[in-house]
């Protein structure tokens, strides 16, 4: 039928919007580093300018029930202050990457973050691991180990991102309420600290909202480069299947791993074997995937 497909299509063209916005956000951060903009201010205008468009998804997605009943329930708001606090940790640790050239590391924290979250799964969720699964995670985690020779030291970056973002899915998986209204209660708890701070930078003379109409439209646009992804993402994701899913959400880190090597990130023999065992680990995870679940693309949306 047409309609059906055409959905398909829309929501499969929604995804990849999504991760591609995901996949190339190392080059904004990058030019704003080029302006002279440093990391925590960068965090902190992501955090003030997001609650806006936040909560103008809030109003277009009609969940404005859901804040009011999310404002009554005082463990709701502790589980979306701990998830507040791990993609803050996330978001810190992804533009410290950006600024000290280190895309290409980062990209393997969201390649590996799959296995992680199927690894949690089992471990804490009883959740059925396959031995597809298994072979992923031991694949990831020569790659790893290859990646610590490559550098001297543990990958620390890849690590801190992908564990920072497993712990956020597990503390959202346990609150209820819609990812709209989560997104703006996260972004509500950090706007106030990072309006603090951009004031007080700019009170110093050190910010660089004001230092004219172009700087002041590139730190702007980091709220919709914030949670236009997320709404693309939210709402392709309930008309794709799971196994669509699986596939796009490696579109990111592969794009980003790119945008390292355009950036010049040195990219020697032996990251490239890590990143060959971490590939392998991927590829084997999505087989598994698609065998597990052999759907159409589009699933009925609820």
């Amino acid at each position: 039928m047409p309609k059906p497909r055409n959905e398909g299509q829309a929501a499969l063209f929604a995804g990849l919007g999504a991760y591609g916005i995901w996949g190339f956000l190392p080059l904004y951060f990058h030019l704003l580093g080029g302006f002279g903009v440093g990391t925590a201010e960068m965090i902190a205008h992501r955090t003030v300018w997001s609650v806006f468009w936040a909560l103008g998804l809030v109003w277009l997605s009609r969940q404005g029930a859901d804040v009011r009943r999310v404002l009554t329930e005082p463990r709701t708001l502790g589980l979306l202050a701990l998830s507040t606090a791990a993609i803050f940790i996330n978001w810190t640790i992804y533009v410290v990457a950006v600024n000290h050239q280190k895309v290409i590391e980062a990209s393997l924290g969201y390649y590996i973050n799959p296995l992680l979250n199927m690894a949690v799964g089992a471990l804490f969720f009883r959740e059925r691991m396959p031995l597809t699964g298994k072979i992923a995670i031991v694949l990831a985690t020569i790659g790893v180990g290859v990646q610590t020779l490559a550098l001297g030291h543990l990958p620390l970056i890849s690590l801190g991102l992908g564990i920072s973002f497993c712990a956020y899915g597990v503390i959202r998986k346990q609150v209820k309420a819609d990812a709209q209204t989560g997104l703006f209660f996260e972004c509500a708890y950090l706007s106030l600290p990072g309006l603090a701070y951009v004031l007080w930078l700019q009170s110093t003379g050190a910010g660089h909202f004001l230092g004219g109409w172009n700087i002041a439209l590139l730190l702007l646009a980091a709220g919709p480069a914030t949670v236009a992804p997320l709404a693309l993402f939210s709402w392709s994701a309930r008309r794709l299947s799971l196994t669509a899913l699986g596939f796009l959400q490696f579109v990111a880190p592969t794009l980003q791993f790119f945008v390292g090597l355009a950036l010049g990130e040195a990219f020697t023999p032996l990251r490239a074997l890590s990143f060959a065992f971490i590939w392998a680990g991927v590829a084997v995870f999505a087989w598994g995937a698609w065998r597990a679940s052999r759907r159409t693309v589009v699933a009925p949306a609820e």
